[in-house]
Order: C-alpha cells, then structure tokens, then sequence
C-alpha cells in the first residue's frame, strides 16, 4: 500500500485551522506535518508472509483423501497410514495402494511415491498413474513427508528441506518391509518429481542399497544455481524459513553442497533413469543439464538420461491430467515418458521378483534381459 505525501493529496487534520495563521507560520506548520510522514512510514513494522490457514488446509486434505477413495474404487485398495520417521521427532501419514488382485505366495514389487512442491502432498494428477502402477502389480506407498500442506502448524512448520525430509520418506522402505509382507524387500524402487525428484536422488546416494531403482523426472539439482537465477532471498524464504541451513549459501557452502544432487553422482549405486525438460520454468534446463552431464560422464552404465524437446506442459508435461475423468493428457511426450519409466522399472524390480519366485511361476529371465 502506498500513501501520498503531496500536499494536494495529504489529510491533515489541522488544515481547517491553518487558515488563520499567517501565511509563513501556515507554510512552516505544513511543512512540519509533511516531513512527518516518512518518519511514520520509517517506524511502521514490516509486514511478514501472511500466516497460512492451517483449517482451510486440513479441509482442503480431507478432500483430497476423498477424491483419492472414490478413484480408488475398482482400481486398487488404498489406506491411509502414518509412520514414525527414522529422526524420531514427527509422525508421516502415507497413502498405501495395492492392487486389487494380489499374488499369493509370489510377492509384488513396490515403490515410494515422492509428490512435487516442498508444501505440496499427493495431487489427484497423480491418480491415473498409480492406478497403472497397481494394475501392473506393484504396491504404492506415497509419504506425505514434512513441511507438507494439511497436517497442521508443527507438521508445516517441521520443514527441512534436503533433510528431515529424506529421512521421512526413506523410513516408507523400513515400513514396506515389516508391515506389508506381500512386498519383496529386494524389488522395491522410488520415483520422484521436482522437489520430490531431489528426495530421491537424495535418498539413494545417502543409502546406496536402499532401493533396487530409481526414477527422478525434472528433478531439483544444484540450490547454488537455483538460488542464483531465481533469488537468494525468495529462495532461502521458501527452503528454509526456519534457518536449519544456518545462513545463506555463501556462509554455509557445504550445507548447500549436501542438500543438492549434482554433487552425490559418484556415489550412486543402482540404476537411474533421470527425466528433463529444455522449457522447464520451474528446474530450468541450466540446472537440469548439470545433473544430465555429470551422469553421463561418470555413471555411464549405471544411468539413463532422456531429454524431452519442449514438450507440452514444461515442468508438468509428465503430469497433465484432464481433472474431470482422471485421465492422461496423452502427448506423445507424456507417453513417452511413461513408456521409459515402466519399461525401467519392469525391467530392473520385476526380474528380481521373477527370480526369487518358485521355479513353476517364474518367467523367462533370459528373455527378459
């Protein structure tokens, strides 16, 4: 808000008075009250981001919990859980889904779900995928892990981007494993986009076996160059609010370093299939070709790379769902992209669960290959 300081537009309250005075005492007695209002405008209290409304977003969530019911309905069990995270100081909610039809003796594979935006959860875009992934066999386990919109004021303000955070959604693997027993614990991968693909490349070079596979699709690289193009002081407000990086990254270069994945490629150790986009607004291709490079010069056999040329939708091209049906937008990108990840994650969690099952229902492992 703006205030006007001209004469011809301030109100004073003694204007009616000054006309009685003489014409310098008037002219002295105007200036004085008009050299006021900067002094006013100088002491008035900065105003901070607004306090978000942590009712309307709790409404906001039982919605969305709603909505991913009634999809689930003749598509795939779902429930929803909460874990302790591995820090030890937060409960995580999750949504599991499992298919309708399961296996028996023959476990299924599974994989952790990681959702974009660092306040964001699971979006219903994601539905038509997870109904295909549970359709092809696999279990779904998506963390809603902290920082996240409609869990409240301690869940909100938990925030700890690069983290926490990771812990949180890591912890979904112990949980797949003691409390689904029809998970195979050696085919269990994870997939991620944006700030949800830096969880997962931030998961799997801190704990290298963790997971069989890995998919990270426009994901968050380098917060160097993120806080360079688009504003230290935006950037450090929307990351770390609460200052757990302890400064900014001239200050505290090796807190940014660990939380950005360009800089753990040589510590990967399963396979990688890494997704971007040259019109991406949000990872701008700056940023995204540093990861792509460094995977391809160092981890050759181990990674896949794949750049989509301006494909519809940028940052989501992915993701793009028409919200009255569900269903896929179906650029030829989008299946494109969707083609590689199951392809990826058939190949690499699939095999393992054909091995370790009994000889009469094992598949063709040869021919898989």
């Amino acid at each position: 808000m703006s205030i006007p300081v001209g004469p011809a537009r301030a109100r004073l309250p003694e204007a009616s008075r000054i006309q009685s005075h003489p014409a310098a005492h008037r002219a002295l007695i105007v200036s004085i009250l008009l050299l006021s209002v900067p002094i006013i405008l100088a002491t008035a209290p900065v105003q901070g981001p607004p306090t978000p409304d942590f009712d309307r977003m709790g409404r906001a969530q039982a919605e969305t919990d709603r909505a991913w019911r009634t999809a689930s309905e003749g598509y795939m069990s779902m429930e929803k859980i909460t874990y302790r995270s591995r820090v030890g100081d937060l409960d995580v909610p999750a949504f599991v889904f499992q298919p309708l039809k399961m296996r028996g003796a023959k476990r299924h594979p599974a994989l952790v779900w990681v959702h974009e935006d660092i306040r964001g959860h699971l979006y219903e875009h994601y539905i038509p995928f997870i109904r295909e992934a549970t359709a092809k066999g696999y279990i779904v386990i998506a963390p809603e892990y902290r920082g996240g919109i409609g869990y409240g004021q301690a869940f909100y303000d938990a925030i700890d981007y690069g983290g926490a955070e990771v812990d949180d959604v890591m912890t979904a693997v112990d949980v797949l494993k003691t409390r689904y027993r029809q998970v195979d614990p050696e085919a269990i991968g994870i997939i991620g986009w944006s700030h949800g693909g830096l969880i997962t490349l931030l998961g799997i070079f801190r704990n290298p076996l963790a997971f069989k596979a890995a998919v990270a699709m426009v994901p968050v690289t380098n917060l160097f160059q993120r806080l360079a193009w688009k504003g230290v002081d935006r950037q450090r407000q929307l990351m770390d609010p609460q200052n757990r990086f302890g400064g900014g990254p001239a200050d505290k270069r090796e807190v940014y370093k660990d939380r950005s994945p360009v800089y753990g490629v040589d510590r990967l150790r399963i396979p990688l299939l890494v997704g971007v986009a040259t019109n991406d607004e949000d990872v701008n291709i700056e940023e995204s070709m540093q990861l792509v490079d460094a995977l391809r010069a160092r981890k050759p056999l181990l990674a896949e790379t794949q750049i989509y040329d301006n494909p519809p939708g940028g940052h989501l091209f992915d993701r793009r769902v028409n919200r009255s049906t569900w269903q896929p937008e179906n650029t030829p990108e989008q299946r494109e992209s969707w083609r590689r990840v199951w392809g990826f994650f058939d190949a690499k969690l699939e095999l393992v669960s054909a091995a370790n099952a009994p000889m009469s229902e094992r598949r063709d492992i040869d021919h898989v290959r």
